[in-house]
C-alpha cells in the first residue's frame, strides 16, 4: 500500500527566492539515505545540478518569484517493498504524471522502517514556461490513481479513493483510527449518552448533563457532540439508530435502567460476563503466560475510570490492548517458556521467507504476461469504437481493424480478451492474498521478537538482582565473622 502526498515549495521571502527549493533538493539527495546515490535519478535535468537547471528555466521565462516547486512523497508500508521496487514505481509515476514537461529529481530513502520516495519538480514548465497548477481534487482524480495502478502492477495493496479526496481502505481506516485514539471515542460517547438519557427528565436536561461531563454540543441539522480531547465533533446519528435526536427524545421519555439493561441483553445475547473471582480461579496458566496475564490484571483499573476522562488515559488503554494481544498470542500458540517462544519466532521467520519467495515468483510470472496485458489494455481503449463499428458506424473502420489485429495477437498466444482479464485478476487476487498473509506473519514476528527482548532483559535484571543480593549476604556474613 502506497500513500502519495503533495507539498508546495514556496518563495523564501528573502533576496534568494529559491532557498527552500535548493534545500529540498539537497535533502532528498542525501547519500546516506539513498545507498550512496544509487537510488537517485533525474528527468530533464541532472540530479547533481538539478537546482541550477531549474533556476535557469525560471530565469528564461522571467518567473523567479512566488511558488518555486512541488514536493511529492510516496510512502510504502513497512516491509512491503524493497528499495529497488519502490524506485521503479516512483520513476514510472514521475514519467507518467509529469511526462517531459517539468524538470524533476527523484530519490528513494531506505533509512527508515517505511521505504519512501521523494519527487521534487520545478514549478515552471520546461517547454512553454507555464506554471504548474494544482487544483482541488487532483489528488483523488490524478495523483493517487496512478500510484494505485502502479501498486497493482507490482502486486501491492491499494488505497480506496472516496469523494472529496479522502483515502480509505479497511487496513488504513483501522490503523488511522487507532493512531488518533478514535477506538475509545465511540464506546465512550455511547456510554455517556446512555447514562445521561437515563438520568434526564427532558431533552434540555440531557444536554445539560452532557455539558457537565465536559462535552461541547452543536445543534444544527444534526445533533453533534465533542468530548474533551477529541479534535472534531461526532454526529450522534453516526453512533447508531438509537442515537438520532428524535430517538434520544423518545428514549428520555420511555427508558429506565431496567429497559436499558434489557435492550443490551437483547442486542448482545451471547455476551457472558463471568464473576471475576470465578474467572481467576478457572484460569490455568504456566510459565511465560503468567507474566502477561499479571500485566492485564494490573491494568484492569482502567475499567473503573470514568469514560468521559478517557482522553486522559489514552496511552494506558493502548498499552492494555498491546499486552492483551501478546497474552492471546502466547495462549493460542501454546507458548509456556522462553524456549518455546524462540521456536515460534524461528518458525515465523521461515514462513516470512516462504511468503517473500512466493511473492517474487508471482511477480516474475506476472512480468512474463505483461505483453498480453498491454494488448488487452489497448483493446479496452478501442472497445467503444469497436462497438460503434459493430453498430454500423463506418467512421471507426480504422479502429476496427486495429482491434481485430490486437485480438488476433492474443489468439496467437492462446488467449481471448476475457481469459486475459481473468488471468490479470487471478494474479492480482493471489498477490493480494500473499501480501495479507505476509503482513500478518510480519506482525506476529515483530510481536514475538519484542517479547523475547522483554524477557531477555527481565532475566538479565533478575540475575543482576540475585548477584547484588548474594554479594550483600556475603558482606553480612564477613561482618559477622569479624565480630
Amino acid at each position: 500500500m502506497a500513500i502519495t502526498k503533495i507539498l508546495t515549495i514556496n518563495d523564501s521571502g528573502v533576496k534568494f527566492a529559491g532557498k527552500h527549493l535548493e534545500q529540498a533538493v539537497s535533502y532528498i539527495l542525501d547519500m546516506e539515505k539513498t545507498q550512496r546515490g544509487r537510488l537517485v535519478t533525474g528527468i530533464n535535468c541532472q540530479p547533481g545540478k538539478a537546482y541550477e537547471q531549474m533556476a535557469a528555466t525560471k530565469r528564461k521565462y522571467g518567473k523567479t518569484d512566488k511558488r518555486q516547486g512541488y514536493h511529492l512523497i510516496i510512502s510504502f508500508e513497512a516491509g512491503e517493498v524493497t528499495p529497488d521496487t519502490a524506485f521503479e514505481i516512483i520513476r514510472k509515476f514521475t514519467e507518467e504524471y509529469l511526462g517531459q514537461e517539468y524538470e524533476a529529481v527523484l530519490a528513494v530513502h531506505d533509512n527508515t522502517a517505511h521505504v519512501h520516495g521523494h519527487i521534487i519538480f520545478n514549478s515552471v514548465n520546461y517547454w512553454d514556461g507555464r506554471k504548474y497548477r494544482y487544483e482541488k481534487g487532483d489528488w483523488a482524480k490524478k495523483i493517487q490513481p496512478i500510484t494505485n495502478r502502479l501498486c497493482e502492477e507490482y502486486g501491492l495493496s491499494t488505497i480506496e479513493i472516496e469523494e472529496h479526496g479522502r483515502k480509505r481502505n479497511e487496513h488504513y481506516k483501522d490503523w488511522n483510527e487507532f493512531r488518533d485514539g478514535k477506538f475509545i471515542w465511540r464506546d465512550m460517547i455511547q456510554r455517556d449518552v446512555d447514562a445521561c438519557i437515563m438520568q434526564a427528565e427532558s431533552f434540555e436536561e440531557f444536554l445539560d448533563l452532557m455539558v457537565e461531563k465536559e462535552y461541547d454540543i452543536k445543534q444544527n441539522k444534526y445533533l453533534a457532540v465533542k468530548p474533551k480531547g477529541m479534535q472534531r465533533f461526532c454526529r450522534c446519528k453516526s453512533l447508531g439508530e438509537d442515537y438520532t435526536e428524535e430517538r434520544i427524545r423518545e428514549r428520555i421519555r420511555l427508558e429506565s435502567l431496567e429497559t436499558y439493561a434489557k435492550r443490551n441483553r437483547e442486542q448482545n445475547p451471547h455476551t457472558i460476563v463471568p464473576p471475576e473471582d470465578e474467572f481467576l480461579c478457572r484460569t490455568r496458566l504456566t510459565g511465560i503466560q503468567k507474566t502477561y496475564y499479571v500485566k492485564i490484571c494490573r491494568l484492569r483499573h482502567l475499567e473503573r475510570l470514568p469514560y468521559s476522562k478517557a482522553w486522559q488515559y489514552r496511552e494506558e488503554i493502548r498499552k492494555m490492548q498491546e499486552v492483551h494481544e501478546k497474552y492471546l498470542f502466547l495462549v493460542k500458540n501454546g507458548i509456556h517458556s522462553l524456549t518455546e517462544l524462540i521456536a515460534v519466532r524461528d518458525n515465523l521467520k521461515e514462513k516470512a521467507a516462504e511468503c517473500g519467495k512466493e511473492r517474487r515468483e508471482l511477480y516474475r510470472e506476472k512480468k512474463q504476461m505483461e505483453p498480453l496485458f498491454a494488448v488487452a489494455d489497448k483493446m479496452e481503449e478501442l472497445a467503444p469504437a469497436e462497438r460503434s463499428w459493430q453498430a454500423g458506424d463506418d467512421f471507426f473502420e480504422k479502429e476496427h481493424f486495429r482491434y481485430q489485429a490486437l485480438e488476433g495477437q492474443l489468439q496467437s498466444e492462446g488467449y481471448s480478451l476475457e481469459e486475459t482479464e481473468n488471468l490479470r485478476k487471478k494474479y492480482k487476487d493471489k498477490g493480494s492474498g500473499v501480501y495479507q498473509r505476509q503482513r500478518e506473519i510480519n506482525r506476529r514476528l515483530k510481536m514475538s521478537g519484542d517479547m523475547i527482548q522483554e524477557f531477555t532483559e527481565n532475566l538479565e535484571r533478575a540475575r543482576e538482582r540475585q548477584d547484588r543480593e548474594q554479594a550483600e549476604k556475603e558482606r553480612k556474613r564477613e561482618k559477622q565473622d569479624r565480630k
